[in-house]
């Protein structure tokens, strides 16, 4: 392997568009290998602020903001999809290390670009359609153009389950999002998975372990992730190898994280992907030999990537805001939690809490994956984040 792509990590500057919990746990990675740390956020309080060597309050999906961000770094890369990306290819056209590709990022961001590359690329996705707003969805319905149950996805700023509606009864109609979307044939789930994938600048690329993921049926939240996931051998591999697809497709440099459905006949077809670490991999920090943390480093460093291999068997739970409780956050039944082995707790420095957001969360490992699985759900009734 060649070191003309290699860059020197000890002393180097790193930027990070966005401050929140992914951005804070790929921070001590980078304290490890002494590399600078900068973080822009539009808050103060953000996860990243305390704990960052430099912080600058700012919106990053202000160009003259990101750009001037850009210039005080050797590698740009991101923690949230939604940010400038004009900026960004400026600074890639004056010789800036961006992670991911903004090329790509442009895509990426919008679901409904992120669907017709898939549809061009031959990768198995979900029946989808674009509209330019909420009366053209319903003219198609009353055409008999489009049928019930389908889910919107507003096509640009939606994450954490925002900007998605599942419409499997006519009276959700009324709740339609009167804004460019894409508009996909509900899938008959069987479970959903995930795949992450990482990729350097020589077209070096590893996987994670696919895991299985449930979701909060109000917040559309991931509530619990498994690794590895309880699904036939064949279908890992074969998401394994979709997953790989999809990264080589986008040529990004970085971290990739596939979510996929697994349908109740056994097809593996893509859901959306996100370009930067991704809840789908918390449990690597504990779960596996290298987090998705040290290997999104590793990849925008043009490191050789780490091994991925599960060390235990491990269950994430988020951490979610309970719901009715807005304030300062309270954690009830943490010690309880705590005395349960196996138990490794992750908060993310929010201090106030609100229904369904975002907080923490808890990943337990144990030698089998079935005890992990009952100490989580134990871990789920006890430990409440009120106001």
């Amino acid at each position: 392997m060649s070191d003309t792509l290699t860059l020197p990590i000890s002393g180097a500057k790193l930027g990070i568009l966005g401050g929140g919990q992914l951005g804070k746990m790929l921070l001590p990675i980078a304290h490890q290998w002494n590399i600078s740390t900068y973080v822009l956020d539009p808050s103060e309080n953000c996860s990243c602020a305390a704990i960052c060597h430099h912080f600058i309050k700012g919106d990053f999906n202000d160009y003259a903001t990101v750009y001037q961000f850009g210039q005080l770094v050797d590698v740009l890369t991101i923690e949230i999809e939604h940010v400038n990306t004009q900026a960004l290819l400026d600074l890639q056209k004056e010789g800036k290390r961006i992670y991911p590709e903004p090329q790509s990022l442009n895509i990426i961001k919008d679901k409904g670009l992120q669907k017709l590359h898939y549809a061009e690329h031959q990768i198995p996705t979900s029946p989808f359609k674009l509209y330019e707003n909420k009366i053209a969805i319903l003219q198609d319905i009353k055409a008999g153009n489009l049928k019930l149950p389908f889910v919107q996805k507003s096509r640009e700023a939606g994450y954490d389950g925002k900007g998605v509606l599942v419409v499997n009864h006519s009276e959700k109609l009324n709740e339609l999002f009167d804004t460019p979307s894409m508009v996909e044939e509900a899938v008959d789930i069987h479970k959903e998975i995930s795949v992450i994938v990482a990729r350097n600048a020589y077209g070096e690329i590893t996987t994670f372990p696919t895991v299985e993921m449930t979701f909060n049926p109000i917040a559309n939240l991931v509530e619990m992730l498994i690794c590895p996931a309880q699904i036939p051998t064949e279908t890992i591999r074969e998401a394994d190898i979709l997953a790989k697809k999809v990264m080589k497709s986008f040529a990004i440099t970085g971290i990739l994280a596939v979510e996929m459905f697994l349908d109740k006949q056994g097809k593996v077809l893509v859901n959306e992907v996100a370009p930067r670490p991704h809840n789908s991999g918390h449990q690597s920090i504990e779960g596996c030999i290298t987090s998705q943390y040290e290997q999104h480093l590793r990849a925008i460093f043009n490191l050789p990537l780490g091994n991925t291999a599960i060390t235990l068997p491990s269950v994430m739970v988020n951490l979610l805001g309970e719901p009715g409780h807005s304030g300062f956050a309270r954690y009830e039944g943490l010690n309880e939690s705590m005395q349960i082995a196996g138990v490794n707790v992750h908060l993310y420095g929010k201090l106030e809490t609100r229904p369904y957001r975002k907080m923490g969360h808890i990943t337990v490992v144990d030698t089998e994956l079935k005890s992990a699985i009952e100490k989580a759900k134990k871990v789920q009734h006890l430990l409440k984040i009120k106001a």
